[in-house]
């Protein structure tokens, strides 16, 4: 028996309703794949991220740490050692009273590399520590030894003893991140054990005065201070980050180390106990709307040579200060973060081909790499004076965003040496210098230069700027041995 279907404008065969629903299941089901990939999660049905949080959330660890600090002189144990260096008063008529020291302590989070006990966390997490102390999703504890540590990108290497294979992640590839992706964090906020928070890659390269290494990858997943050290996951559940730091003034605005850039110092951690860089004995710096226009190039891609040091790589090549490095071992530079990277991944030894643009010509130099030793730093604007123990930058415009600065020049500090004059004084980073011995400091020039002028005096006094206020403060020279 045939079947009809009825309809006001005619009459349909059925066979030709089974066509025209074939072909609109065809056409459309590359528009609903395209989709699902866009889109997490199926129509109707709210993507959830409990299967990944549950299988990867066992190799997550709460790192706790315990450290001996020494506190002010008696009394007045809470004030600042600096306050010493300039007012002798509570010397005259108290005298030398002894300092006090206390166990403090702190949590951070960490991650298993490797079955066998591996864990990557922050150099700041465990720098300072005299016991680590590892605990695991499961509750157990463990005694965590330091194999290796980073300053330069705040990471550190620890290692557990386990009578058992342990749960690791897997490492994903953080080039291939882009903006806007998923990603979730796991860590220990407030000491929150394994905290799930979620959120999306809301920009990457971004440089905010941490280390001359700076290119984090930043999110809005809800990182908070106990999350450091902690990964940053993507759909995938591949570590593509390593929770490193925090905008203090702003919400949801959190930044993490590439995983790439801890794969690459793994097998130094591992080692040596520390990371080994290029050097190519020269200080560069960005080339500005100014110098593009007085030099009339055609861009401002690359970066400008300052200073060469005599006797280093460069200095052996011909390379010269105004020089501008457009290329390095074949890999192109963009500016100067660019060209730090590039150089501090280049094997000690390796003999390179460096192109720079010189007066209106392109030419190529070779040079073999030198090590980079940690009393010198290849920065754009940074130097290490190694008798103070700090390492200072020029202040960029993204780095007086993040800390609020109103007027221009002054030099803001990337790092504090442990147990330095620096230190001892009570200096931190981000701390931003405007004086120095009552002369204005404007640039890294006037920085160093006006050290170098100081050079003979056992003191140097600061002034600094510290979130919304000022102070002076007294800094010590080491002795020279």
């Amino acid at each position: 028996m045939r079947h009809w279907i009825g309809h006001r404008d005619g009459i349909y065969h059925p066979p030709f309703l089974f066509l025209l629903f074939f072909l609109f299941v065809f056409c459309t089901s590359g528009s609903y794949a395209w989709a699902a990939k866009t889109i997490p999660g199926d129509y109707g049905r709210p993507f959830s991220f409990a299967d990944l949080a549950e299988k990867w959330g066992p190799a997550v660890v709460n790192i706790s740490t315990t450290q001996t600090v020494k506190s002010g002189r008696g009394l007045y144990g809470n004030m600042p050692r600096h306050f010493f260096d300039q007012d002798d008063f509570f010397r005259r008529f108290f005298g030398d009273m002894p300092e006090r020291e206390y166990k403090q302590n702190s949590l951070g989070s960490g991650f298993l590399i490797s079955s066998d006990g591996y864990i990557f966390t922050n150099n700041h997490v465990v720098a300072k520590a005299d016991k680590i102390k590892v605990k695991l999703s499961n509750g157990k504890q463990y005694d965590a030894e330091v194999k290796g540590k980073d300053p330069n990108t705040d990471l550190a290497l620890i290692k557990i003893k386990a009578d058992e294979k342990l749960p690791c992640v897997q490492l994903g590839d953080s080039d291939k991140l882009r903006v806007g992706d998923w990603v979730f964090a796991i860590g220990n906020p407030f000491g929150l054990d394994h905290t799930v928070t979620v959120g999306i890659v809301s920009a990457k390269g971004r440089v905010i005065g941490a280390g001359p290494y700076d290119n984090f990858i930043q999110t809005d997943a809800s990182i908070n201070p106990g999350n450091s050290g902690g990964p940053l996951f993507n759909l995938d559940g591949e570590v593509v980050g390593i929770n490193t730091a925090i905008v203090a003034q702003g919400q949801g605005i959190g930044f993490a180390v590439p995983v790439n850039l801890a794969k690459d110092i793994l097998k130094d951690l591992k080692e040596k106990g520390h990371v080994t860089r290029g050097w190519l004995g020269l200080s560069i710096q960005d080339i500005t709307t100014d110098m593009a226009d007085n030099l009339k190039l055609q861009d401002r891609r690359g970066a400008i040579v300052g200073q060469v040091f005599p006797g280093d790589p460069a200095d052996k090549a011909g390379i010269k200060t105004g020089d501008i490095i457009k290329a390095i071992d074949g890999r192109k530079i963009e500016n100067t973060q660019e060209l730090l990277r590039v150089v501090a991944s280049l094997p000690v030894g390796k003999k390179v081909e460096v192109l720079i643009f010189r007066n209106g010509q392109e030419l190529r130099k070779s040079l073999v790499v030198a090590e980079r030793k940690d009393s010198r730093e290849i920065a754009s604007g940074k130097k290490i004076n190694g008798r103070l123990g700090l390492t200072v930058q020029e202040v960029t415009p993204e780095m007086a965003r993040i800390l609020k600065l109103t007027d221009k020049g002054g030099v803001v500090i990337t790092r504090v040496d442990q147990d330095s004059p620096a230190d001892d004084a009570g200096l931190k980073v981000n701390d931003v210098i405007l004086q120095i011995n009552r002369v204005r400091i404007q640039s890294l020039q006037d920085y160093t230069g006006e050290l170098a002028r100081s050079e003979k005096e056992e003191t140097v006094m600061f002034l600094v700027k510290r979130g919304d206020g000022a102070m002076f403060v007294t800094l010590r020279r080491e002795q020279k041995k």
